[in-house]
């Protein structure tokens, strides 16, 4: 999965290049501030920031005996620094160089995701300014509702993702967190000025209390925001396959020169690229629940969650971040059929006006009771036969009494549902 779907820069993020990068950073940082406390001598340090690097190979090798990535990759950068490798990791326990690693490591992910999310609400807010006034059916319960925008789709995905913009900041900024503070997180072995001047050199806020490791909830909080995004896109998801259903087509997925639908019927063009992305979403959500699970750990720490997360971090931040862009390839490439969405308005024949007509009758005097009682009559006779709900409504005689032909007629307006769109645009920012 990871291998199909990775696109380079996510990939590159979560490859063991940078990893180990993130993990000398981290390192040769606690060393230099060890060296202004005076714990490590000014000329060992620049043999360690000289001589410092690693090599994958050798760490695998390394690991395959020893069975702990950490000592496999100091054993490693210690056969390129020499002797004064000794002062490498001094105080310091695997967690130390573990999750401040991680932050850093998610900080860039982070960055890419942002962007991703940024160019989906570009192409949101071009077809929402391109459809506000297109007029479609509104579904409630799947049911024609009343005419709206077409637009406002786009509109109301468009405020999502700047919601989802802002949680995804608070999240990364949540777990931008170091921490080095030994094997129990008490600092026995290394100075908590240490931890400051550590964190603040890589952009980190030190955590305010830790055991051996950061505290998981803010992991946890992480991978929540990543599973709201993709629920977001999973309900774009869900309206685009509907919209494209042969007996609906108001708008597709793209359809690329040379594509086929069905290796046995030539005719079909599927949305498979929406049901790709309600799929993988569903991904998301169940390594949302494994982070909550990392979250109670035994004592001090155990390593129950460790295993979990060199999955789920690297997966879900993949994968959200090619759906992100799948999504936004579908929105730019969406195929639209207005006149799909005006031949849809008149299947209920003008049932989608009951509600002015109900509101004009209470305004020339009938109760809401009466009101509803001879709209409703007529609705449900119309839904029956099919015929059309105007002429049904003329003929009766109450209708008659309240209503003069043009004011019944002026209830039918499709674009009623237009007039107050450009507020609702100012209101998401679009406008």
């Amino acid at each position: 999965m990871i291998a199909r779907y990775t696109r380079p820069r996510m990939g590159a993020v979560w490859s063991e290049q940078n990893r180990y990068r993130k993990w000398l950073d981290v390192e040769i940082a606690v060393c230099e501030v060890q060296t202004e406390h005076q714990r490590i001598p000014v000329q060992a340090m620049e043999a360690i920031r000289k001589k410092a690097n690693f090599d994958i190979a050798r760490i695998e090798e390394i690991e395959n005996k020893v069975k702990h990535d950490v000592i496999a990759f100091l054993t490693s950068v210690g056969e390129f620094v020499g002797e004064e490798s000794r002062y490498i990791h001094l105080g310091m326990t695997s967690s130390d160089l573990l999750d401040t690693a991680m932050a850093l490591v998610i900080q860039e992910a982070s960055a890419i995701l942002r962007e991703d999310l940024q160019e989906l609400q570009k192409a949101v807010k071009k077809q929402a300014l391109a459809h506000r006034t297109t007029v479609c059916i509104g579904r409630s319960h799947g049911i024609h509702a009343e005419p709206t925008s077409f637009g406002l789709k786009f509109a109301l995905w468009y405020d999502e993702i700047l919601r989802n913009i802002h949680r995804l900041d608070e999240a990364a900024e949540a777990i931008r967190v170091g921490k080095i503070s030994g094997a129990v997180g008490n600092y026995i072995h290394i100075d908590p000025q240490v931890e400051r001047q550590v964190c603040d050199r890589l952009q980190l806020r030190p955590a305010p209390i830790s055991t051996q490791v950061v505290q998981r909830d803010l992991h946890a909080q992480f991978h929540t925001v990543l599973a709201l995004i993709g629920c977001m896109l999973e309900k774009m998801a869900v309206e685009i396959r509907h919209l494209q259903r042969t007996e609906v087509l108001e708008a597709e997925e793209p359809f690329a020169q040379g594509q086929k639908g069905s290796s046995a019927m030539p005719h079909k063009r599927n949305p498979i690229g929406c049901e790709n992305i309600s799929g993988l979403v569903r991904l998301l959500r169940s390594n949302a629940m494994a982070a909550m699970e990392n979250v109670a750990l035994w004592h001090e720490r155990d390593i129950s969650h460790s295993s979990v997360e060199r999955i789920i971090f690297p997966d879900s931040c993949i994968v959200l971040d090619y759906v992100l862009a799948r999504m936004t390839r579908i929105i730019e490439g969406l195929v639209v059929y207005p006149a799909n969405m005006e031949r849809n308005l008149h299947l209920t024949h003008g049932l989608i006006f009951s509600q002015p007509v109900l509101l004009a009758l209470t305004k020339k005097g009938l109760s809401r009771e009466q009101a509803y009682e001879v709209v409703q009559m007529h609705a449900m006779q119309c839904w029956q036969d099919g015929s059309d709900f105007q002429k049904a409504l003329w003929s009766d005689e109450l209708v008659q009494e309240k209503l003069t032909h043009e004011e019944l007629a002026a209830c039918f307006d499709p674009t009623s549902g237009l007039k107050h769109v450009d507020d609702i645009l100012k209101n998401v920012g679009i406008l």
